[in-house]
């Protein structure tokens, strides 16, 4: 049973692993912010384990995504680069090249450059040659596909000639959000999951999160007028998208009127 439901927006308080909520073959796109595994301070989850620990669980809920999505089903997948907290670590090239051990195919990768170099903590030997660290403040957004990269259907694209050119560009640059105003550990802006909505899936499209957090992925669907799931084991996290939702005027409107609206010329 859904913890929030309205329109077609809905969100399950559960662990995304055992859920059994969501219909095999039936996401249109995936777009997610997983665990970091880079110490970050979640509520229910240990952002801190052994990295091969990490690297196992993340084999686990990618192949869980690949058994959810329609054959040309499209999956986002907003990661860092890499890591330097406890050792350097390939993030980017470890977990794609998982994805594409459990079946997921790739397409591109976008750059996704966060303006924010102030979160930047070690150096390594300062100013000297003896062991100095690189960090690129940026992270990626990788895009996949299940089966086949063109859609099977056409579908009511709502994306403008200025978005198209400019989003395709595989570098974006937009700010990330702030996790005191919004009050979680690592939310994503909501303009993230936008843009790879609007660029990748048809309006009335169904959006899956899996790991909803601060509930960003379903306001853009909100926006966008797309269907969306979220999965979300915190109960407090869920709390906290319901009420942005609210914020974001989901009770003012009835998406499955909007969506009926929309698929007629």
């Amino acid at each position: 049973m859904p913890f929030f439901e309205h329109g077609n927006i809905r969100i399950y308080c559960d662990d995304f692993l055992k859920t059994e909520a969501i219909e095999p073959n039936s996401i249109d796109l995936i777009v997610t912010s997983p665990p970091y595994d880079v110490d970050i301070k979640y509520e229910n989850y240990d952002d801190s384990i052994p990295y091969d620990q990490y690297l196992e669980f993340t084999e686990k809920w990618l192949s869980k995504c690949y058994e959810l999505a329609k054959p040309d089903g499209r999956f986002c997948l907003n990661i860092p680069l890499d890591k330097n907290k406890g050792g350097q670590q390939s993030v980017c090239a470890d977990i794609t090249t998982i994805a594409k051990k459990v079946g997921w195919k790739y397409h591109a990768t976008i750059i996704w450059n966060e303006q924010n170099i102030s979160r930047r903590t070690a150096w390594g030997s300062w100013m000297s040659a003896s062991a100095p660290f690189v960090i690129a403040p940026v992270e990626v957004i990788v895009v996949l596909y299940k089966e086949r990269w063109e859609k099977m259907k056409k579908g009511k694209s709502d994306i403008t000639r200025d978005e198209f050119i400019e989003w395709t560009n595989g570098v974006w640059n937009f700010s990330g959000e702030n996790r005191k105003k919004i009050g979680h550990p690592s939310p994503f802006p909501v303009e993230l999951p936008k843009r790879c909505i609007k660029l990748f899936s048809f309006v009335g499209d169904l959006v899956l999160d899996p790991f909803l957090g601060s509930g960003s992925t379903l306001i853009a669907c909100l926006e966008t007028n797309r269907a969306g799931i979220g999965v979300e084991i915190n109960k407090g996290y869920c709390e906290l998208a319901v009420k942005r939702l609210i914020k974001h005027g989901i009770l003012n409107r009835k998406l499955d009127e909007i969506l009926a609206q929309t698929s007629n010329p």
